[in-house]
């Protein structure tokens, strides 16, 4: 059985984790669907944006599927660890943008895979923690580290080091969130969002996705020569000229990536 359901809408797709049985829960055969469909976006340009959500109205994703959990080896544990962490990367190193539409509870790996997200809305409804240490563990896949460069270390050590869920008021004032919608609302609010990304050049939006990200542990100096370097990309390109075009000839913008 597929774990995801895939809906196209132009350059923007929806993810669907579905697994509602199980919360959405993340477990091997998921990784490995997640692991396929990341490759192929990342290899086009026709997907520019996209939006992954779960199945339902009660989660997002619940974490790690403790049933399968508790049947691994350590060395099993290790080695699918190794995997998310791979994986869960190449959403940031991807051109690309990632939104999270958080319709119900994201805890644990739910969190992760939401932070590793260029941008996430939430339900009213939405519950967020990384809430490993209530099970003898702490985050594998990256939230200890995600998380404390956007919200901060006091404030990912008040979360992480409790393991309390904070809901989406909480979380918006915390800037772990985006956005706050009604749940009837969160996965529209999230396409209408990625539409408007999607209307801006392809090779600007990519370039601009990557001077943040890997400015976050530079020098300021360093920081600018980034920023420097990912302007190059985009003042050689057709896109450039054509944005150029279309502000003067007072028309929207046909933008082609190139």
């Amino acid at each position: 059985m597929p774990e995801f359901k895939i809906d196209a809408l132009e350059a923007v797709e929806i993810w669907t984790i579905d697994g509602e049985a199980r919360r959405n829960s993340i477990n091997r055969d998921m990784v490995q669907e997640l692991e396929k469909m990341l490759g192929r976006v990342s290899s086009t340009r026709d997907v520019r944006a996209v939006v992954l959500t779960g199945a339902g109205d009660k989660a997002f994703c619940a974490g790690a599927d403790l049933k399968e959990r508790a049947k691994m080896s350590q060395a099993e544990v290790r080695a699918f660890l190794a995997t998310l962490r791979r994986l869960l990367r190449s959403f940031e190193a991807s051109d690309c943008v990632f939104i999270a539409a958080i319709n119900g509870l994201a805890l644990g790996g739910g969190t992760e895979i939401a932070l590793c997200c260029d941008l996430r809305v939430a339900s009213s409804t939405a519950e967020l923690g990384l809430t490993e240490v209530k099970l003898g563990i702490i985050p594998g896949g990256g939230g200890t580290q995600r998380l404390a460069r956007l919200v901060g270390p006091a404030r990912a050590k008040d979360l992480i080091l409790t393991g309390r869920r904070v809901g989406a008021a909480e979380a918006l004032n915390l800037g772990l969130v985006n956005r706050v919608v009604p749940l009837a609302a969160v996965v529209d609010a999230a396409v209408e969002l990625a539409s408007q990304i999607t209307a801006n050049a392809p090779l600007a939006v990519a370039a601009a996705k990557h001077a943040v990200d890997l400015g976050l542990d530079l020098n300021l100096d360093a920081g600018l020569a980034l920023e420097h370097q990912q302007y190059e990309v985009v003042l050689k390109s057709e896109d450039r000229l054509e944005g150029l075009r279309a502000f003067l000839e007072k028309r929207a913008p046909r933008y082609q990536g190139r």
